[in-house]
């Protein structure tokens, strides 16, 4: 009706509803109305006024698209150039907030059309970087928060030090160490000392307490020097402010400076508060992104159902919110939890799309994620071969080498790949530099892992001092999966020292490690060691559920519950065809022929007790 009405019928209607909205206390959405019922494109400088101050009111509520809306029809009303860009400015970084980079980009392009100072410049180029960090080429992302630096160093210089730790943010995706380590030298633009502004739902994002983001950008930049003993102090004092900040930029801040201090506990408090807040914000932009750091974190702690969780949800929050790049991680993510569980093909199917976004947008960090969760995958079914040579690409040096944060973490996987393909010499090159990062002390699997690499170079009669060492560190350490893998190498290796009693102990404990890790691939190692020793493993339960894989399992167990194959794909972030796929194995595997009979079946064992629950629930 509204769209078929004559112009005066329609202004008409939003006079009505103008005083309708006004009367029932919202402000808002009365002025917009009230601008809509205005005849002619002439500009309407008062009402421009209201309209612009009550959506930079934090005290009115209102949704982030609704204050962008607003400071939208507030620029159309503007007469003055700068002001209007100001305010199309404003609009686009609500927009960004509101989770909507697809309507943001046309009004920075429109501020960007109108001559404005500085000031107002810098923040259009601050909010056009941050919608490129997570949904463009980084390498762009980090030019346009540089320029946004120099842009807002005079008069905003709190903004200036938000799009310098932004612009370093850019070049850690895009691996470029220097560029990192430049954009955080100290004669970069620098927060001074204001106090930090109470937050509210009208702040644009990258708004972080001055102090937070100084001392964040300061930790990082020690870090990467290799200056723990500098890193620890202001990284630290991030993460206690997160004990008491509610706003969730800071408290994401508090969540990336635990992960670089191996905190991995405070990192999953830290980053639980800033979703929490982020949801309650209304805030879809930030959602992924904390989902992100709290896959990260589950995964450093060994928890891989919980890293996948996470990342399933980030990336169906992420895809929806147009962040093709926070797409990119959390994809990574579910290749290296399916790399320990699933079946090829949708360790593929992660990798594949992760590293899609990745090369086209630079994404450095996610691709050596991405080719590291494919070779873990060869590792586990038993294929080193081809595990030591696409880890090779990512661990030795060279111009090829993967990410500086990220290819430490895979050294122990090729240093087993690389010994079981005779590579000893390249093994034991990589051995330097992991020790060095063992020692710096930010990742607390390092020095039980690099404990097993040197047991699996050490001759016989040092290699058993080793493999106990590595194990008491994992002791101390914690993380199933981490341990049962050196459980096995270490059974596998008193196996062929004819030491079968020992050998079973060391197995059967890899075997239950792996089991509640969730990792079928490293369990089916276990279980064909034990067999070899003529040991029968001990399973999981004899029921007819531990015939599938974990990711058969969730697919059954949805199906079961009444979802149809296009739900359980949404749910697991996998295509429709893994999903027919891995129900026609499951219906192969348990004998049934349809979907009345597969519940009937998943009924009956889920009801018969512990035994026959092979798998967490996602």
């Amino acid at each position: 009706m509204h769209a078929t009405a004559a112009p005066e019928r329609r202004r008409a209607v939003h006079r009505a509803l103008a005083e309708a909205v006004e009367n029932a206390g919202r402000r808002l959405p009365g002025l917009l109305h009230r601008s809509w019922s205005l005849t002619g494109p002439a500009p309407a400088p008062d009402l421009a006024d209201r309209l612009a101050s009550a959506a930079g009111d934090g005290a009115v509520p209102a949704p982030y698209g609704l204050r962008a809306t607003a400071y939208a029809r507030a620029a159309d009303l503007t007469a003055d150039g700068a002001t209007r860009a100001e305010r199309y400015t404003a609009a686009a970084e609500q927009y960004l907030l509101a989770g909507r980079p697809d309507r943001a980009r046309p009004l920075l392009a429109a501020a960007r059309a109108r001559a404005a100072p500085a000031a107002v410049r810098g923040r259009a180029e601050l909010v056009r970087g941050l919608t490129e960090l997570r949904d463009g080429p980084v390498g762009d992302a980090h030019q346009s928060l540089l320029l946004a630096a120099s842009l807002l160093a005079g008069d905003a210089p709190a903004d200036a030090a938000t799009a310098a730790l932004a612009a370093a943010d850019a070049a850690w995706a895009a691996g470029d160490l220097e560029g990192c380590l430049a954009t955080l030298a100290p004669g970069s633009p620098r927060a001074g000392e204001p106090a930090a502004r109470p937050h509210t739902g009208a702040e644009p994002p990258g708004k972080h307490p001055t102090m937070v983001v100084r001392d964040h950008g300061a930790g990082m930049r020690a870090l990467l020097q290799g200056r723990l003993d500098r890193a620890a102090a202001p990284l630290g004092q991030v993460v206690e402010r997160g004990g008491t900040d509610h706003r969730p930029e800071a408290l994401l801040r508090s969540a990336a400076a635990a992960l670089l201090l191996g905190n991995v506990d405070a990192a999953r408090r830290a980053g639980a508060r800033a979703l929490a807040a982020a949801r309650q914000l209304g805030s879809e932009t930030l959602v992924p992104q904390v989902l992100e750091y709290l896959a990260y974190a589950e995964l450093r702690a060994g928890r891989h159902p919980q890293a996948r969780a996470h990342a399933e949800e980030g990336l169906r929050v992420a895809l929806r919110t147009g962040q093709r790049n926070t797409a990119a991680h959390h994809r990574a993510v579910l290749a290296l939890a399916a790399s320990i569980e699933e079946d090829p093909d949708t360790v593929a199917q992660h990798v594949t799309a992760a590293l899609s976004t990745a090369r086209r947008h630079g994404l450095a960090q996610a691709a050596t994620l991405a080719q590291w969760a494919e070779a873990r995958a060869d590792l586990g079914r038993g294929r080193p071969f081809e595990a030591a040579d696409r880890l090779g690409l990512l661990v030795l040096p060279g111009p090829g080498r993967g990410h500086f944060a990220v290819w430490r973490l895979a050294v122990p996987c090729f240093v087993e790949a690389a010994v079981l393909a005779g590579r000893h010499e390249d093994a034991a090159g990589v051995l330097t530099d992991f020790a060095d990062w063992a020692a710096f002390g930010a990742d607390r699997q390092a020095a039980a892992q690099l404990a097993r690499c040197r047991a699996l170079l050490a001759p016989p009669e040092g290699a058993d001092c080793l493999y106990r060492r590595a194990l008491d560190r994992h002791d101390e350490a914690g993380g199933d999966f981490e341990r049962a893998r050196t459980a096995l190498l270490y059974g596998k290796w008193l196996r062929r020292r004819r030491r079968p009693r020992e050998a079973r102990d060391r197995l059967g404990t890899a075997l239950a490690g792996f089991e509640r890790s969730g990792a079928g691939v490293w369990a089916a190692q276990a279980r064909d060691e034990l067999r070899a020793l003529g040991a029968a493993p001990h399973g999981r339960g004899s029921g007819a559920l531990t015939r599938l894989t974990p990711q058969q399992l969730r697919i059954a167990r949805h199906v079961a519950e009444g979802a149809t194959n296009r739900e359980v794909a949404l749910t697991l972030a996998v295509s429709t065809r893994t999903v027919d796929y891995h129900l026609r194995r499951v219906f192969a595997a348990l004998g049934v022929r349809s979907r009345l009979e597969l519940a009937r079946v998943v009924g009956q064992a889920e009801r018969a007790g512990p035994a026959e629950k092979t798998g967490a629930r996602p």
